[in-house]
């Protein structure tokens, strides 16, 4: 189990993971296609039970009981333009290039695809105490990359990505027993229906609006064999017909040569 599985297993991360459910769901009501993938640094925490998608990848980077695909984040092994809805669930967070990551969530998202990134806010009570606890440097979040919604905001908008809302959940991390913890969860979910910033996490859902555009690729990456290719279903081509000499239409047959 890695750190941040073991922090999701605690309460505060347990109540996160709920709240991410809740909202990421009423998301993926919205979004149709042949496929779906999620992305991140967990193996247990699939976040597409409710999708109407039927095909779902999840890929992460080390193998697991839900794990369907063991590949890197800045590197995914799928055709550009293949998949209709991505979930990056803490992908960039933990990121070394975080902006590479999001470019590789781009080119295999389709046009008019749905994105959903799940991330923490650096500026929250939890942002700023994991910043605390990466003081160590045997820490996980000791290699947290700070990507804070205003800048996610603009490199999406930069790869062509239209912003559609954010979403902002538990401004306040769980403590206490009893009484005291009634009061803050019932602040927090407060907190989430009015929207109001400062949240643990954040959830940004962008559409791709951009269209399919050639992108040169360096050396090696013509050399690298995609390991999926997601390729739509061609549609039916129209039986050619020509009009007869009485005015009706008649379908071509084909000719024989002598």
């Amino acid at each position: 189990m890695t750190e941040l599985e073991a922090w999701y297993a605690r309460d505060n991360g347990r109540y996160l993971l709920e709240c991410t459910r809740k909202s990421v769901d009423a998301i993926l009501d919205t979004a149709f296609g042949y496929h779906l993938l999620q992305t991140g640094t967990t193996r247990a925490h699939a976040l597409f039970g409710s999708s109407p998608i039927n095909h779902r990848i999840y890929a992460v980077e080390r193998a697991g009981d839900q794990v369907s695909l063991v590949a890197l984040a800045d590197e995914l092994p799928l055709e550009s333009d293949s998949i209709d809805a991505v979930i990056a669930h803490h992908s960039l967070d933990f990121a070394h290039n975080p902006h590479q990551v999001l470019r590789e969530i781009q080119r295999v998202l389709t046009p008019q695809g749905q994105l959903i990134i799940v991330g923490f806010n650096p500026h929250s009570l939890t942002g700023i105490g994991a910043r605390l606890r990466g003081i160590s440097r045997k820490s996980l979040w000791s290699r947290q990359t700070v990507v804070s919604e205003h800048r996610l905001t603009d490199w999406l908008h930069l790869l062509g990505c239209e912003v559609q809302g954010a979403t902002r959940l538990a401004a306040v991390p769980l403590a206490g027993r009893g009484a005291i913890r009634r009061w803050l969860m019932g602040l927090n979910d407060w907190s989430n229906r009015h929207n109001l910033p400062g949240g643990s996490l954040y959830i940004v859902h962008a559409v791709k609006q951009v269209s399919a555009v050639h992108r040169p690729r360096r050396q090696w990456q013509l050399r690298r064999e995609r390991l999926i290719g997601l390729v739509p279903k061609p549609a039916a081509a129209p039986t050619p017909f020509r009009p007869s000499r009485s005015g009706s239409a008649q379908h071509e047959q084909p000719t024989q040569g002598n």
